[in-house]
């Protein structure tokens, strides 16, 4: 049996936190150390040690990390955090030199996926089929994309390029009934008119934007682990149900296509680690592209029920230990439903 290894966990907060940390406290021979900002992050009471660290735009971000893993021998960090990833891609060297290792795409890989218009326009050019799409910077150029893609009489979503945690995304819709929304839906709702969305971007300048075909069919999470663009194994989950752009309802599928599909945009961006990648299908029911997350999903944790931990089959690639083909089997058609529940302290 191996020695205690030390994991850096950064993220505390975030909501996939708890989940990630069940899938790694599997392993009793980790002993997980999570970080936040948050000085009462919800991870600091389920993990063995809590540190409260500076977030990622501060300076003296990189030079506090590597205090932490010299004090405390951390032997691998996994971070949650979409803006501390490229910051760790980037000092990877100067982790190594002090025996850490980062679970962490290239800073290429990563800059690529961060951008969902250079991505789509990369992937494009490698023959990946995706949805209809335009890369906008201004008023004229949204009322053109609107037409190409089929307005007024078909729907169509618009995306910041570079973005996080669905902010900025919109389905574009004139069937839609703004009264019963108001009334009748809760608040989180990405369906917005037309007339709407020109009053808001004609208002103030707005950020690069992707505008792509609206695809209507069902929608897909799929959970990777990737070694430097080839994959290890890719786990497509449907996404039944969702509160605030967090899948609580779904079922594992194995399905060839998307799987492969997966497999090629892994191989194409170099990417490593746990990946996530959505997919919806199109009107001729094809699984298209949505966005790709170069970083571990937060219902990840479900993965448990189908029988792969896939945190830790990541951390085990890093570290550089046998990955069992039991490791890899997966109970296909397993369903889960995730609900919220507390810590006290």
């Amino acid at each position: 049996m191996r020695e205690s290894i030390q994991i850096l966990m950064t993220g505390a907060g975030a909501p996939g936190a708890p989940g990630i940390l069940h899938c790694l406290k599997q392993d009793p021979g980790l002993k997980i150390i999570v970080a936040d900002a948050d000085p009462m992050a919800t991870g600091k009471f389920l993990a063995d040690e809590f540190v409260q660290i500076p977030v990622a735009s501060d300076p003296g971000f990189v030079q506090e990390l590597l205090r932490i893993c010299r004090d405390k021998n951390i032997s691998l960090i996994l971070p949650l955090v979409t803006k501390e990833l490229f910051l760790f891609s980037a000092c990877r060297e100067q982790f190594e030199l002090i025996g850490t290792k980062i679970l962490v795409s290239s800073k290429e890989a990563i800059e690529i996926s961060n951008n969902k218009s250079n991505c789509y326009r990369l992937l494009q050019s490698n023959g990946v089929r995706l949805p209809g799409f335009h890369v906008v910077k201004n008023l004229e150029a949204f009322i053109h994309a609107a037409f190409e893609l089929g307005h007024p009489g078909k729907s169509f979503c618009f995306k910041p390029s570079v973005s996080n945690g669905s902010r900025g995304v919109r389905i574009v819709s004139d069937s839609l009934d703004e009264h019963h929304q108001l009334f009748n839906e809760k608040p989180y709702n990405l369906h917005i008119t037309y007339a709407h969305a020109l009053h808001i971007l004609s208002g103030k300048p707005f950020p690069e934007l992707l505008v792509s075909e609206y695809l209507p069919g069902e929608e897909y999470s799929v959970d990777c682990v990737a070694d430097k663009g080839q994959t290890i194994i890719a786990v497509p989950r449907s996404r039944k149900k969702m509160i605030n752009g967090i899948s609580v309802q779904g079922s594992f599928v194995k399905d060839d296509v998307i799987i492969e599909q997966c497999r090629q945009i892994i191989s194409i961006l170099g990417l490593h680690g746990n990946i996530g990648i959505q997919l919806k299908r199109s009107v001729e029911g094809e699984p298209l592209l949505l966005e790709i997350n170069p970083r571990v999903q937060g219902t990840i944790v479900s993965a448990l029920g189908a029988g792969i931990n896939l945190p830790l089959l990541a951390v085990k690639m890093e570290l550089g230990e046998k990955i069992l083909p039991g490791d890899l089997d997966v109970k296909w058609g397993t369903s889960f439903s995730r609900y919220w529940t507390e810590v006290y302290y």
